[in-house]
């Protein structure tokens, strides 16, 4: 079933993102190189190394302290974190880091595959398209309560350091 930019939005919202910004776009089958793959792990490795600048959406994704920093040093990729691709490489979406961005695996990247899939065949498509690099929903990102989270407090200090130390190296 064709869905406009409202559909899209409430289904969205019924899948616990109703933040979560759309673009829509008219898939076209490409064909994806052979060698996809390699240049991905790349691209992954360069999509990483650039998250000092996004340091304090990262601090609200509930990671350990050794993830948080394993995560913004390029050394890991925490479990239940997706890269995913804004547009499918299969439908035109190219091997670049503008067309990546980070979130929880589950619930929200599962979540974005299903709606994704609910959406085949249609001539056009909605695909998410978050501001930043990282999704993080709003409702996470929240004053909490009064007093702040000292581990959350610890982390944005830490990645504003990490973040200013990469500027001046």
């Amino acid at each position: 079933m064709e869905m406009n930019e409202t559909g899209a939005m409430q289904r969205l919202s019924e899948l616990g993102m109703e933040d979560m910004p759309v673009m829509a776009y008219t898939p076209h089958t490409t064909r994806i190189p052979s060698d996809w793959f390699i240049k991905y792990k790349g691209l992954i490795h360069e999509f990483v190394s650039t998250l000092t600048d996004s340091a304090q959406e990262i601090a609200f994704m509930n990671l350990s302290p050794n993830e948080f920093m394993g995560l913004l040093s390029g050394q890991s990729i925490p479990q239940n974190i997706s890269i995913r691709f804004r547009i499918p490489l299969t439908w035109g979406g190219e091997l670049n880091i503008d067309n990546l961005f980070m979130c929880r695996t589950f619930p929200y990247s599962h979540n974005l595959d299903r709606f994704i899939i609910e959406q085949s065949g249609n001539s056009k498509i909605w695909l998410p398209n978050p501001a930043k690099k990282i999704y993080v929903p709003t409702n996470l990102t929240g004053g909490g309560t009064d007093g702040g989270n000292a581990t959350d407090d610890r982390m944005g200090q830490i990645a504003t350091q990490m973040a200013t130390a990469s500027r001046t190296e």
